[in-house]
């Protein structure tokens, strides 16, 4: 009955989404790299050294051992399937299609909320040369240009993402390589009181006593988010069971040099009590050794980030909105491929709310606009949790032979996977206990509202689109 159930669910998927093909290794390993780099850790970081002093370092790695267990996780279901679905299509098979309607619209919102901040935010870093340009403008040009490069082709996306990432790789690797000359020849300003003991001599290593480490899980996993977007470039990677698995494992390496590498360095370099929230570490640090125009090469780098993110967002929504459509989910508008083989309606759509978000930070408060941006963050999360949980039911299928087994196997199992979904329950009551990122937890429960209500109404006009791909995934899962 089992072996029926899923049969079902294969016969009523679309025969092929139609994507070429067009990314390869070097651009979905320097994709996977740029998720695991942005705004969290150039900007983000000087609020949370100055929360927790050196033990963020251990917070980091905590949480970097998570990702990567969330990481392997999705690596066995995409090289069981590669779609770009990604998520959305896992949740559908495995949890049933309200799971996945939900999945597909939650992780299109978060980036579309996060292409509306990080797009004002690249304006923002423009007038720091520029300061008689109007934001609006550079905001426009900004989405304007990465809009066009999308919808040429998949090429084009993977080539800008991958001189974006070389860029913030390039600006982390320089600094740990500077700070290890200052640390070992004592050169520069720095020299003199640059040491490894700032590690645990100003105050020990829990300076805040670990309560306030715990404190800053919440800060680092945001710092992590877009991690996972490697995911859903499977449909279009050219080697997706070769190139997927390697750019997964080479994760731990990753967030050893560009996260925990480079905090270790700048606070040695810097004493952590130096450090000021809403100040980049990378800014204090380069400006303490005498780099001239320290501040100017990391707006630069910011800029880049942020640009790099928003391309993303681009990319991600344009394809998780035409599954969506092809599901029967959204507009059935959103599903044609243009002749370069990109979703063009569904790009196009994406990016207009993108720009909408600049024209709302213009008209409302600074922080109405930041109740908006604020749900990426538990957006982000739920992503997570459901990689987590397909992982989990998948696992369980195939070992019940229902499934065939995965070639790209994660360590730990699902002993993993559900210690990493604690770890989540764990970050989403840490952020009910800061008032900073409290409203996060407000703004979710009215975006449920508005999914339960387009899911009741998607039932009665559209019931083929809730049904057709149903199938008694509790018997896959259960292997009853």
């Amino acid at each position: 009955m089992a072996d029926q159930a899923y049969d079902e669910v294969v016969d009523t998927e679309p025969d092929e989404e139609g994507y070429a093909r067009g990314l390869g290794s070097r651009q979905i390993q320097m994709i996977a790299i740029g998720g695991a780099i942005g705004t969290g850790l150039f900007l983000g970081a000087g609020t949370a050294i100055s929360k927790a002093g050196p033990s963020l370092i251990l917070s980091y790695a905590v949480a970097g051992l998570v990702i990567f267990a969330i990481m392997r996780a999705l690596g066995e279901l995409l090289t069981y399937r590669p779609v770009s679905g990604s998520f959305a299509e896992y949740a559908r098979e495995f949890l049933g299609p309200f799971a996945g309607y939900v999945t597909g619209w939650t992780y299109w919102l978060f980036w579309v909320v996060t292409g509306m901040a990080e797009t004002t935010a690249a304006a923002v870093y423009v007038r720091y040369w520029q300061p008689g340009i109007p934001q609006w403008v550079s905001a426009l040009g900004f989405l304007v240009v990465l809009y066009a490069a999308n919808l040429i082709s998949v090429k084009v996306f993977g080539e800008i993402e991958f001189w974006f990432s070389m860029i913030k790789v390039t600006a982390i690797i320089g600094m740990i390589l500077i700070g290890i000359g200052v640390l070992t020849l004592g050169f520069s300003k720095a020299g003199d009181t640059a040491s490894v003991t700032h590690l645990w001599r100003d105050g020990g290593f829990f300076p805040k006593g670990i309560g306030s480490t715990v404190m800053t899980l919440q800060i680092v996993m945001f710092a992590y988010l877009g991690v996972e977007l490697v995911g859903v470039t499977a449909g279009e990677s050219e080697n997706p069971e070769k190139t997927l698995p390697r750019a997964i494992n080479t994760l731990p390496w990753r967030i050893a040099l560009f996260y925990i590498g480079a905090l270790i360095i700048i606070l040695a370099l810097v004493p952590w009590t130096e450090f000021q929230p809403g100040v980049s570490p990378f800014v204090a640090a380069f400006g303490k050794i005498g780099i001239p125009a320290a501040a100017g090469i990391i707006n630069f780098v910011v800029l880049t980030a942020a640009l790099s993110s928003c391309n993303s967002g681009m990319y991600s929504t344009g394809r998780m909105l035409r599954d969506l459509a092809l599901r029967g989910q959204a507009p059935a508008r959103l599903t044609p491929l243009n002749a370069r083989k990109t979703p063009a309606a569904a790009i196009t759509v994406s990016c207009a709310l993108m720009g909408l978000g600049v024209v709302l930070n213009y008209v409302t408060p600074a922080n109405a606009f930041e109740y908006i941006t604020s749900v990426a963050t538990v957006c982000g999360v739920w992503t997570w949790a459901m990689i987590l949980i397909c992982q989990i039911r998948y696992h369980r299928a195939w070992k019940n032979g229902h499934l065939p087994p995965p070639s790209f196997k994660a360590p730990g199992g699902v002993v993993a996977s559900w210690a990493a979904l604690l770890f989540l329950a764990l970050v989403v009551v840490l952020i009910g206990f800061d008032p900073d990122n409290r409203i996060s937890l407000y703004v979710f429960p009215g975006w449920a509202v508005l999914l339960v209500v387009g899911y009741q109404v998607l039932k009665r006009i559209r019931p083929e689109a809730v049904h057709a791909q149903a199938h008694d995934h509790l018997h896959v899962g259960s292997g009853s």
